[in-house]
């Protein structure tokens, strides 16, 4: 009989910990899935083996349960339960909550008749390197060669060749018997990198894992994996979890983009999870990050030895990076321009479509107008669920909470005091195509944003309009901003830069750096060399200034000075703890009690890095109350810092009687 403990699937923080039963059949492994009795009742739970136990003490061991059977199909490696048990430690989550990430979602389905697979038609020798590309392939080619953990920043401007960095690396260590995760920010928007997997290395031994699929065509593409039957898996970011084992090597492209962050429990940092992966003993592979506009945290640690930084400079095909320039709109409406298309743009969009080349308008918001207001007495619209203001649609002439999606007709009278004058404030997508329209009868016009891509296949379908030039001017969030390569679009505009200025973040610089730079980065991706215009009220704002000289140093230097001056990441962790009630008076409470606790467990020392709780920048979602609490841990302090919030999180767990939930975000990239 052998004893072994066991971490039980009950999603619930008073069984979070480790359980010992016995065993009398075959050794079991650390990762195996099995059946248990548990609880009154000895009802059968699926269980998953932390590892063997110490044998217990002869008096106690007529009481120890039995394992009921084991779990054939299900098996998860030693390296993924020592992540999952590293994740439980660093995001303060549950145990089973980060092993289910490990697991198989759905159940067995009927396997469908395959595919015919489509095998690679380019070789590496069809693709010719740059001198850049070349001199990277070297440095990395040497860690592939060493079979050692390595970490690298590849930091590309647009257009200068990442992926080809990226697909030479996972044919260098395939050819080693090993395999590979490439990680993108959104399958949907970023089909040209899997295309270009594809294309060299087939489908056959390669799966992608999106969203989209059924929950038996999960089951099935996980058994596949698990079963050593495919080589490279290609996915957003739940796929950094993908069932491989022998690693060589995950990439994370676009590395700076928030997705990569979960807003679920557990809210985990892709990042850390693939750099803890490739680190494991069991894998010793390469960590890979791309991006034009690192994050400021990446960047810190590249700067600092963390991960070996290459720099790629200029553009695969030699075109030069587009000329930017600035529209100062506090000029333009001194000169009596109200429209939100400066002169200057539009004169720009009329001269680049007149010699046949498209353009492309960013402005990251959906709708209408952004809020509506009464003029009379104030009244703004606002959603009853959530409290926040609602966009006006006028398409379907709804007013719509875009966080919960609550929506209702937007009224032409005052709700509150019955006056005429509601009006509509501030400009959307929808706004930016009727003015454009109006402006340019003659012209296509297409809407990139969440309204227009609802349904399924809307987005390749405008995507592929455009691509064939059946459209002059694309106007869309950022969903146009990122991984989009058309060779004709001479001019990208930037139609209110100041968006993400006004974000109530630490980030909203950085977040401006990169969406400027990203989304300029869509001219000038062919023969000529684009055409970029910045929109803004805020033209000496260093965020707009270094992004339209298209300097990433200059803008590091300025945001790291200051980060390290208010003690920002990558100086500091950032830890916000959200509770959550029915009742907006328990949700106060939790907070009021953790923050007492805070103060008295911590050093007087670190008491001033425990801000004070208060109602969260969105207090009311779904009719559920919140009220927030930030904690700043200074760097070299996480251990004492999650271990004085673990000590808490025992003394909550403890209440008879608690009517909110407290849930901890490690830096999380929204304060909301």
């Amino acid at each position: 009989m052998k004893y072994y403990d066991v971490v039980i699937d009950n999603r619930t923080d008073k069984t979070d910990r480790l359980y010992t039963y016995a065993y009398d059949g075959e050794p079991l492994k650390t990762g195996d899935k099995v059946i248990v009795p548990f609880a009154l009742g000895n009802k059968p739970r699926e269980a998953y083996v932390a590892g063997e136990a110490k044998e217990p003490e002869e008096a106690i061991r007529p009481k120890i349960k039995v394992i009921s059977e084991v779990d054939e199909e299900v098996r998860l490696s030693r390296e993924m339960m020592a992540t999952a048990a590293w994740m439980k430690s660093r995001y303060l989550c549950r145990y089973i909550d980060a092993i289910r990430l490990f697991t198989p979602a759905g159940s067995k389905a009927k396997r469908r008749k395959p595919k015919p697979l489509i095998e690679g038609k380019r070789s590496a020798e069809d693709v010719k390197l740059t001198a850049e590309q070349e001199a990277a392939m070297e440095q990395i080619g040497e860690a592939v060669r060493r079979g050692e953990h390595d970490r690298f920043l590849i930091h590309g401007i647009t257009g200068s060749g990442k992926t080809e960095l990226y697909i030479r690396t996972a044919q260098a260590v395939i050819s080693k018997g090993r395999t590979v995760i490439v990680l993108v920010p959104e399958i949907s928007l970023t089909g040209q990198v899997v295309d270009r997997f594809r294309e060299r290395f087939g489908a056959q031994r390669l799966a992608i894992l999106h969203s989209r699929l059924t929950l038996g065509e999960r089951y099935d593409q996980w058994q596949r994996i698990r079963n050593g039957e495919v080589d490279i898996v290609i996915g957003a970011r739940s796929a950094v979890f993908a069932p491989l084992e022998n690693i060589g090597l995950i990439v994370i492209d676009e590395e700076h983009e928030s997705t990569y962050k979960s807003d679920f429990t557990p809210k985990y940092d892709t990042v850390e999870v693939a750099l803890k992966r490739t680190q494991d003993k069991d894998n010793n592979g390469i960590l890979m990050l791309g991006s034009a506009t690192p994050s400021v945290v990446t960047y810190h640690r590249a700067r600092n030895g963390i991960y070996k930084l290459i720099t790629l400079k200029e553009r695969y095909n030699k075109t030069p990076l587009p000329h930017v320039e600035v529209v100062d709109m506090r000029e333009e409406l001194k000169k009596g321009n109200r429209s939100i298309i400066s002169r200057k743009l539009a004169d720009a969009i009329e001269h680049e479509t007149a010699e046949g080349r498209q353009v492309m308008l960013f402005l990251n918001r959906r709708g209408y107008s952004t809020f509506l207001s009464c003029r009379e007495c104030g009244f703004v619209m606002k959603c009853p669920v959530c409290g926040l203001s609602l966009t006006y649609h006028r398409s379907s002439g709804e007013a719509v909470c875009h966080f919960c999606g609550h929506r209702e007709i937007a009224p032409r009278k005052c709700p509150d005091c019955g006056s005429k004058y509601m009006r509509y404030f501030g400009t959307g997508t929808e706004k930016l195509q009727e003015a454009v329209d109006e402006m340019f009868p003659d012209l296509v016009t297409d809407r990139l944003d969440l309204d227009t891509i609802k349904e399924r296949g809307a987005l390749a379908k405008r995507l592929s309009a455009f691509r064939k030039k059946e459209t002059d001017i694309l106007i869309g969030t950022q969903i146009i901003a990122k991984g989009l390569d058309f060779r004709n679009v001479g001019l990208v505009g930037i139609v209110a830069a100041d968006v993400s200025l006004n974000i109530p973040d630490f980030r909203s610089p950085e977040r401006t750096f990169q969406l400027v730079t990203q989304a300029a980065g869509r001219a000038g991706r062919g023969d000529k060399i684009g055409r970029v215009i910045i929109q803004t009220y805020s033209p000496d704002n260093y965020a707009v200034t270094f992004s339209a000289a298209q300097d990433y140093e200059g803008f590091y230097r300025e945001e790291d000075m200051l980060r390290h001056m208010l003690c920002y990441p990558p100086y500091s962790d950032l830890y916000q703890v959200i509770f959550t009630a029915k009742d907006p008076e328990e949700a106060k409470a939790g907070a009021q009690f953790w923050h007492e606790k805070l103060l008295r467990i911590l050093p007087e020392e670190d008491r001033r890095n425990v801000f004070a709780p208060q109602e969260a920048y969105m207090s009311k979602i779904r009719d559920v109350y919140r009220w927030s609490m930030l904690i700043k841990c200074p760097a070299g302090k996480r251990r004492a810092y999650s271990a004085a919030i673990e000590e808490i999180r025992q003394l909550d767990r403890a209440k008879k009687k608690k009517l909110y939930t407290a849930v901890v975000d490690i830096n999380p990239y929204s304060f909301s």
